[in-house]
């Protein structure tokens, strides 16, 4: 492993220490490294919407969660700048989802990631685009 994955690894714990709605989203980490991060969560019945399934918000929070641990962990304070999200396939309680992170462009100021979300059976429910401002203050 390289002292920037090393660094990812650490900089992510410390965001996922501080940041509750992740927490309560019951995000589980499974992977960082430089630019890239892939984190999973299951839906619970609290997180379903007036038509039975998953409210859009959850596939949504779970990639801009990606997208934050994605793009922070070179430990430069990265915010988003515009993100979109295009809703695939219904996702249901009890789905386990899974959102994985790739860096499509690393600017000084900016950076530009894809984040694919799929749930158990490997479909994809969701496709996230997220583009971030790198504010060059130090996470940890």
């Amino acid at each position: 492993m390289s002292e920037q994955d090393i660094l990812a690894g650490k900089v992510v714990s410390h965001m996922m220490d501080k940041d509750k709605f992740s927490q309560w989203l019951g995000i589980n980490v499974i992977e960082v490294r430089e630019g890239y991060s892939k984190i999973s969560m299951t839906v619970r019945s609290e997180m379903v919407n007036g038509f039975g399934i998953a409210h859009g918000g959850i596939a949504f929070s779970l990639a801009d969660s990606a997208l934050a641990f994605a793009c922070n962990n070179r430990n430069n304070l990265s915010v988003a700048l515009d993100v979109t999200i295009t809703f695939i396939k219904p996702v249901n309680v009890n789905d386990t989802l899974t959102a994985e992170a790739t860096e499509v462009h690393n600017g000084k100021s900016t950076g530009v990631y894809l984040i694919s979300v799929h749930n158990q059976k490997t479909e994809q429910v969701a496709l996230f685009k997220g583009t971030c401002f790198r504010t060059a203050k130090p996470l940890i």
